[in-house]
């Protein structure tokens, strides 16, 4: 699986908390090996979201995501419950 970052992503993390970080980059380990792993919770979007999907970091923070062709995933924002009305 191949993971591109988007700049809205990239920007975005760079603003996280260290802890977040961190927490961030082992829960994208276990998201590589399994996106649908129960600790997770892996869910598609609705609304003016459809097509993408999200995954938790902890129980504030958020990944947003969209699969792609040729086994690729886009990650598209990180943050809490407020990026999936940004």
């Amino acid at each position: 699986m191949t993971i591109i970052y988007s700049t809205k992503f990239a920007k975005e993390y760079r603003k996280l908390p260290l802890k977040i970080k961190l927490l961030a980059e082992k829960k994208e380990k276990v998201f590589r090996q399994n996106p649908y792993q129960a600790s997770l919770k892996t869910h598609k979007l609705t609304g003016s979201l459809a097509g993408y999907s999200a995954f938790s970091i902890n129980y504030q923070y958020r990944i947003i995501f969209e699969f792609r062709e040729n086994d690729e995933v886009w990650f598209h924002a990180v943050g809490t419950h407020a990026i999936y009305t940004n």
